[in-house]
């Protein structure tokens, strides 16, 4: 994620910052120039409109006008505004959520702004490479579920279009468990999204972007039996093999699937730590005893876009140095992951993959703006099950 500026005071903001600590303006994402910008209400324009500031203390009128999104004004749950002209209520990432826990229940509150605040972020990666917001596409949907007494367990995964997730991954002490308990040595939010976008574009790049057969050399055959690939896994427990020589991690090894999700995701982490590396213009030096050797960040979103080889190159000292100063605090490692040379080759395909995608002209014209259902609510007994249940 890189870092931004306000652009009315110049100061240092974030992509979760909704006030400057400098200038004080009000801030907000746009996600339609996919930029932090500082408002300023515009009631002479209509009600509840803002406008963008201009720089060095004036304002801009003729800026474009915006919206707060309405789980901004209501829950101060989202930084992302909404274009004047567009009517609907809700962020383009808001919107995305159909289902909701039940926010009468205080501890699902909490629980469900944090996944929003990793779904934003997952929004704007696909953003920045080209897949979404796009032309002619449409972006997954969400449910975010709560177990209820008596009813079935929630399960996080993919079908046809629809990410679920069990709102319990929001609490530490429960994701921990799960960790340790299927002995993975990472488990985020951000994680989990990553991992359950790259069934939703392995259908629509992969399955019907005509990759199949490639797909099929690289990750193996998917159409090998999906449940019992699982129970499969599951029931080897430790024993794994060798699974680090040909995958990212060992759920990786379940089905091509999971493989591709998996490697999916990991491009995804892969993306975001080197645009936050070049956001601070890092370079990092390993030491070694045949002399320094030094590596400068690699801005994955540069002009001309740099090739895949550079963008791995400063990737590897970039986590040795993150590992080096969690460990320093006593933290485990924050990039607990070795890429072997297949997983390089598996990295590489995903990468070429969405480069095809971004350059691909979209099939047909996007629809007017219309207002987005408002998400509902899961107080009742939920059913949901899913075909890619990973975990």
């Amino acid at each position: 994620m890189r870092v931004f500026n306000c652009d009315h005071c110049g100061h240092l903001v974030f992509f979760d910052s909704v006030q400057c600590l400098h200038c004080g303006s009000a801030l907000a994402f746009l996600p339609d120039v996919l930029t932090i910008a500082a408002l300023a209400p515009a009631p002479q324009d209509g009600a509840d409109l803002w406008r963008r500031r201009g720089g060095r203390g004036g304002s801009d009128y003729s800026g474009r006008l915006y919206r707060m999104c309405r789980n901004h004004t209501e829950h101060q749950a989202c930084n992302f505004a909404v274009p004047a002209n567009d009517y609907a209520e809700l962020c383009v990432s808001c919107r995305q959520t159909r289902v909701l826990p039940d926010l009468s229940e205080p501890a699902n509150m909490g629980r469900w702004m944090q996944i929003e605040a990793a779904k934003r972020r997952l929004f704007y990666s696909l953003a920045r490479l080209g897949l979404e917001p796009a032309p002619g596409r449409t972006g997954p949907v969400f449910e975010f579920l709560a177990e209820v007494p008596g009813g079935p367990p929630v399960l996080t995964g993919h079908h046809s279009g629809t990410i679920t997730l069990n709102v319990a991954e929001a609490d530490d002490d429960e994701r921990a468990r799960r960790r340790i308990a299927l002995g993975e040595p990472y488990r985020t939010l951000i994680g989990h999204l990553r991992h359950e976008s790259g069934h939703f574009y392995w259908d629509q790049l992969v399955r019907d972007g005509g990759r199949l057969e490639d797909f099929r050399q690289m990750f193996g055959d998917e159409r090998q039996d999906y449940a019992a690939a699982l129970e499969a896994h599951y029931a080897k427990g430790n024993d794994l093999g060798d699974w680090v020589d040909h995958h990212v991690s060992a759920y990786a090894a379940a089905h091509p699937w999971e493989d591709w999700a998996e490697t999916w995701a990991h491009y995804l982490h892969m993306i975001d730590l080197l645009e936050t590396s070049a956001s601070y213009a890092t370079e990092v030096t390993i030491p070694g005893i045949y002399g320094a050797q030094r590596s400068s960040a690699i801005d994955p979103f540069a002009s001309p876009a740099p090739d895949f080889q550079s963008m791995v190159q400063h990737l590897v000292p970039l986590t040795l140095l993150l590992n080096s100063l969690t460990r320093s605090l006593g933290q485990p490692d924050a990039y607990p992951f070795a890429l072997a040379g297949e997983v390089l080759a598996k990295l590489r395909f995903v990468h070429d993959v969405v480069r095809e995608a971004a350059r691909r002209p979209a099939p047909v014209a996007a629809p007017a703006p219309q207002p987005a259902p408002a998400p509902k609510q899961n107080v009742k007994k939920n059913s949901k099950t899913t075909s890619k249940d990973v975990r």
